[in-house]
C-alpha cells in the first residue's frame, strides 16, 4: 500500500513524486512508467528550450508557472551541476502586419513580468544577427538551454535518495476504487494506493478515462519535424517568428542545442501515431480515435488551409526552405539535413478547439494532469508546487 502513485516518468511527473516526497517525507510514494526509462517521450525529444513566459496571456496557468518555472529550472541547473547556457532570444516580424502581433507579445510580456525584455529596431538586430532579416524584435535576454532530460535523471536520483521508488517498464492498463483507496492495475501486478496523481502526456486522456467520466477533449498527436546544419556560426542567440497567436505553436524557429549544433523547426503536422517519430509510422488504434472524434474534424473544417501549409512542408524541402529563407536569407538546399522530430500531446476539445493552457482534472484523491504541452518541461518545477498544494488541501479534507 502507497500513499501517493504517480503514473508517468517525463518531467513533471519525475519533478512531482520528488516534490511531494520533499513535503511527505513519511509518505511511501511509487513513480511508475510503461517505457524502460524516464523521460522517454516528450521530454526526451524537447529542444531543451527554457521558455521565459512572454507568449502566454496574462493570468493563465502557463504565463505564472513559466515565468516562475523558468527561474526554478535555471537554480536547479546551477544547483546540481547540469548543463545550461543562457542565449537569450529574439522574436522577429517582417511586416506591418507581424508588427502588430509583436506589440500584442511585448505588452504580454510585460504584464507577465519577463524580466529585461525591449523592442530592438534593424540596425540593433543586424548587430546581434548579421545573418538574420528582420524589421523589429523583441530582445528577451532571459532564455536558455539545457538538457531536460538530464533533469530528469538527477531528479529521479535525488527521488530515490529521499526513499521514493520507481518502477519502469510498468503499464498502467485499469484504475480500480475502494471505499478508501484506488487500485491500479498494471501489467506487474495490482498497486495500492491512497492518492493517485497521473502525468501520462501522449496518453492522459486515455489514463483520465480510466477513472473520471466525462472527459470533454482528446489528446491530438502532433509531430515537429526538424532540419539540422553544421554551420554554427550562424546565430548568437535563439531565433523565434512571430507566431499566430490562434495556434499554441511557436512556429518554424532556430535554436541553438548545448554543442552548438542548430536545429531550425518544428512544423506540426497530424502524427499517424501517438509516439511515431517518423512520418510513416502508424498506429491504427491511434488514427482511428483521431477520425473517430468530432473535435478533430471541427478543428480540422476550420483551419484546413493552415493544416494543408504545415503538411506542404513535411512532404517538399523546397517549401521548408522557403519558410527558413524569410528568416535566415542566406540558407542554402544543401546546408539543411533532416535532424530529429517530437510528438506534441495537445488537446482538442469537442468544439474543435486547441486548448491553449495547462489542465488539471480534480477530483477526491485523484489529480489527472492533462494538458501539459510546451512549456511544461520549463515549467515543470512550479506545475509540481501547484499541484502539491492542491495534494495538501485535498489530503487534509
Amino acid at each position: 500500500m502507497y500513499d501517493f502513485a504517480i503514473v508517468g516518468g517525463g518531467i513533471i511527473g519525475t519533478t512531482l513524486a520528488y516534490k511531494i516526497k520533499e513535503i511527505f517525507p513519511d509518505c511511501k510514494i511509487i513513480l511508475i512508467e510503461k517505457e524502460k526509462e524516464l523521460a522517454f517521450h516528450q521530454t526526451g525529444h524537447n529542444s531543451g528550450v527554457i521558455h521565459s513566459g512572454i507568449y502566454y496571456p496574462p493570468n493563465s496557468l502557463k504565463a505564472k508557472l513559466a515565468i516562475y518555472g523558468s527561474f526554478l529550472m535555471k537554480e536547479f541547473c546551477k544547483n546540481y551541476g547540469i548543463p545550461l547556457k543562457i542565449l537569450g532570444k529574439l522574436i522577429i516580424a517582417n511586416s506591418e502586419k507581424e508588427l502588430v502581433i509583436l506589440k500584442k507579445i511585448y505588452e504580454r510580456g510585460l504584464k507577465n513580468g519577463v524580466e529585461g525584455i525591449r523592442i530592438i529596431n534593424k540596425e540593433e538586430i543586424k548587430e546581434m544577427e548579421p545573418n538574420i532579416n528582420a524589421i523589429r524584435a523583441i530582445y528577451v535576454p532571459g532564455v536558455g538551454i539545457t538538457d531536460f532530460k538530464k533533469v530528469v535523471e538527477k531528479v529521479a536520483h535525488l527521488f530515490k535518495n529521499l526513499g521514493g521508488e520507481v518502477y519502469l517498464s510498468t503499464l498502467l492498463k485499469g484504475i480500480r476504487r475502494e471505499k478508501n483507496y484506488l487500485i491500479l492495475e498494471t501489467n506487474k501486478g495490482d498497486i495500492k494506493t491512497h492518492f493517485l496523481i497521473t502525468c501520462a502526456g501522449l496518453h492522459s486522456d486515455r489514463v483520465a478515462k480510466m477513472s473520471e467520466k466525462n472527459i470533454f477533449f482528446k489528446i491530438i498527436p502532433f509531430r515537429g519535424e526538424y532540419y539540422k546544419t553544421n554551420k554554427k556560426e550562424l546565430i548568437s542567440h535563439l531565433i523565434y517568428p512571430v507566431p499566430d497567436l490562434r495556434y499554441p505553436f511557436l512556429g518554424v524557429h532556430i535554436t541553438k542545442n548545448l554543442n552548438g549544433e542548430i536545429e531550425i523547426g518544428p512544423n506540426a503536422v497530424l502524427s499517424f501515431s501517438r509516439e511515431g517519430y517518423k512520418w510513416h509510422q502508424f498506429n491504427f488504434k491511434d488514427l482511428f480515435e483521431v477520425f473517430n472524434y468530432s473535435g478533430f474534424w471541427r478543428l480540422a473544417s476550420k483551419n484546413w488551409v493552415t493544416g494543408v501549409k504545415e503538411l506542404l512542408k513535411t512532404l517538399s524541402k523546397k517549401i521548408f526552405l522557403r519558410e527558413v529563407k524569410k528568416i535566415l536569407p542566406d540558407i542554402k538546399m544543401e546546408e539543411l539535413e533532416k535532424g530529429r522530430s517530437g510528438i506534441r500531446a495537445q488537446c482538442v476539445s469537442l468544439d474543435g478547439k486547441l486548448l491553449d493552457d495547462f489542465l488539471f482534472i480534480i477530483s477526491k484523491n485523484v489529480i489527472h494532469v492533462c494538458n501539459a504541452p510546451s512549456p511544461a518541461a520549463t515549467a515543470s518545477f512550479a506545475i509540481s508546487e501547484k499541484i502539491s498544494e492542491i495534494v495538501k488541501k485535498l489530503k487534509f479534507l
